[in-house]
């Protein structure tokens, strides 16, 4: 096999004006397996559509990467990688030779970007870090956002917590839409995945209200081992009519008006996202949950815990009474000892 292909690598070179067989050999073996000029840094280079391998070769030629492009245009010729190349962005690592590069364009081995949905961010600050992003294709500028949510998921509904946290790579000449579009399809499947799973007996009608408790746990906490022990007071007040009581829900209501700090006539200010004036839980999440936090919503921890104050180090402390509550409430809000 190899007798052969090195054979037909002799005639080609040949037919170009390359002189002497045995140096087509040596030099076939030679540039197949040097490292080409790759700058310490890598070296990325795009491939749109269309472009022919002799394209390629010219365009590493003219940056200084390829010292023989023809070479590389028979190489290709003689393993057939030549009309299989693919379009797309590529990174070369110093090191790499001839050889690594034909099989990345025929492998479509493109550079692979990212992007990152932090677990609790708003639909604004996801289409903040979407919008800013130097690769995302943006065709989604100007849209409302139940627009956006039309386009992506072909229904009219509130954005709010349908996206799902995580870090997402794609290739360059992704759009927008493609990228929500894939967060949100895997919120979807994550939040189904976990409603047939639920506890039994929960005050939740549909997997969307399980969506809406668990953005107020994720709002509510960054200690993952209180998840649960949060849903649990959630769980345990919505069974008993009380309202929820938890201040991200007021300052979501209070949207740009908020100024970082809650005061007492913003608790007692009406909108529909107020726990502290409205019974029952908000009309749309308030945040996206992570799967911790949809976990935890659907499988609460077991207790007699109604109320919880933060200690001011990210942490609670839960309490059964309402005046072992005041007291935690005296204790790390007032400074009292």
């Amino acid at each position: 096999m190899m007798a052969r292909l090195l054979l037909r690598m002799f005639l080609l070179l040949l037919a170009v004006g390359v002189v002497g067989g045995s140096f087509a050999v040596y030099h076939y073996h030679r540039f197949a397996q040097s490292p080409l000029a790759v700058p310490e840094g890598g070296y990325v280079f795009l491939v749109p559509p269309g472009t022919s391998l002799r394209a390629v070769a010219e365009g590493l030629a003219a940056d200084g990467v390829l010292d023989q492009p023809l070479l590389l245009r028979l190489m290709a010729r003689l393993d057939g990688s030549a009309a299989r190349i693919k379009a797309g962005e590529y990174r070369l690592q110093p090191g790499a030779n001839p050889k690594r590069l034909l099989q990345m364009l025929v492998a479509g081995e493109v550079v692979q970007h990212s992007l990152t949905i932090v677990e609790g961010w708003t639909f604004r600050q996801l289409m903040q870090a979407v919008r800013s992003h130097p690769v995302l294709v943006r065709t989604l500028d100007g849209l409302e956002p139940q627009e956006i949510m039309l386009r992506i998921a072909n229904v009219r509904q509130h954005p709010e917590g349908w996206f799902y946290p995580d870090t997402y790579f794609f290739p360059r000449g992704t759009t927008d839409e493609q990228f929500l579009r894939r967060a949100y399809q895997i919120m979807q499947q994550r939040l189904e995945q976990e409603w047939e799973q639920r506890t039994d007996g929960l005050p939740l009608r549909t997997p969307y209200e399980a969506l809406i408790l668990a953005s107020l746990i994720e709002r509510e906490t960054a200690v993952p081992e209180e998840r649960a022990r949060i849903a649990g007071v959630f769980v345990r007040r919505l069974k008993k009519g009380m309202r929820l009581q938890t201040d991200p829900t007021v300052i979501y209501g209070l949207g740009d008006a908020y100024t970082g700090r809650l005061r007492w006539r913003d608790l007692r200010t009406d909108t529909p996202y107020n726990t502290y004036t409205r019974h029952g839980l908000p009309p749309t999440p308030i945040a996206m949950p992570s799967g911790a936090s949809i976990k935890a919503a659907l499988n609460p921890a077991d207790g007699n815990e109604l109320y919880f104050v933060s200690r001011n180090d990210g942490s609670h402390h839960f309490s059964a009474t309402l005046e072992e509550h005041n007291a935690a409430v005296r204790r790390y809000q007032l400074g009292e000892q």
